[in-house]
């Protein structure tokens, strides 16, 4: 049941990330002719020079990459990705006459890069890419440890810079602070999801609050050996590494044991083990 739970979420989330990916192409960068990166910013150089849809660019160029990816990625996260890539091209089609013709493209080109690092973000919580330089960006991330969204805006730039021959060099220089913006969205997106907190915990009462934290849901204990320097007294010390969300609960808890507890909060840039890093 969670199983059919999890891959019916994960569908989700690719559809409605592909609805907000193609409000940004169709609505805000090709009504002010901005270019874009990877394989949707040859979707757009194709659908300026010779007007080729790019819900159809979309499916060729991408199914070529997903060879690539189905090599070097999970089976899962390829067969989400073919879920995205079918939903980009469905949306690409059904909002293709959605488009805001602002008259400065500055702000075409922020709230565009932001819906895309949205966009990309929500498609990879759902365990899927928008394939093309996600799909390169994926894997320099899991065998490089290259941040996701910076290795996309690599790759982006290899497209982006020369599309100035179509669009022009101001479009150009608008469409690399669009690229820059969606990176950063999708790098702070894809760190508040995997948001961690370390707690390091010194009570009296150790054994019960660890059995207490252990009731809660992706909770990691360590109990550790310790002493009081001024009273020499033995102590456990308990180190604790939770989800982001759980921190209120995570305090309540300790506040309820044990009140007079010291306890120390840190944030976790990253974690690794137990398929904690998916990453960044």
């Amino acid at each position: 049941m969670n199983i059919n739970r999890t891959i019916v979420k994960n569908i989700a989330l690719n559809f409605i990330g592909a609805l907000v990916y193609a409000l940004a192409i169709n609505s805000f960068l090709i009504p002010s002719k901005l270019g874009e990166g990877g394989v949707t910013g040859l979707m757009t150089i194709f659908y300026y020079w010779i007007g080729f849809p790019p819900a159809l660019t979309n499916l060729i160029l991408n199914g070529i990459l997903l060879f690539v990816g189905w090599k070097m990625l999970s089976k899962q996260t390829v067969l989400y990705t073919i879920v995205a890539i079918a939903s980009i091209s469905f949306w690409l089609k059904l909002t293709s006459q959605i488009q805001f013709k602002l008259h400065d493209p500055l702000v075409a080109a922020i709230i565009g890069g932001v819906l895309m690092g949205i966009a990309m973000g929500i498609i990879m919580k759902g365990e899927g890419t928008t394939a093309g330089s996600t799909i390169l960006a994926k894997i320099m991330n899991k065998y490089f440890g290259i941040k996701t969204g910076s290795a996309m805006l690599s790759f982006d730039l290899l497209v982006a810079v020369p599309s100035f021959v179509l669009i022009g060099f101001e479009n150009m220089l608008l469409t690399i602070i669009e690229l820059y913006i969606s990176a950063v969205v999708l790098n702070k997106m894809l760190e508040a999801f995997i948001a961690k907190r370390a707690f390091t915990i010194i009570s009296d009462k150790s054994e019960t609050i660890a059995q207490a934290l252990s009731n809660l849901n992706q909770t990691g204990i360590t109990l550790l050996d310790g002493h009081g320097y001024v009273s020499g007294q033995p102590k456990k010390i308990i180190y604790c590494v939770c989800e982001a969300k759980l921190q209120v609960k995570v305090m309540d808890k300790i506040a309820q044991i044990d009140p007079t507890a010291f306890v120390v909060l840190d944030e976790v840039r990253s974690a690794y083990g137990n398929n904690l890093i998916k990453l960044l």
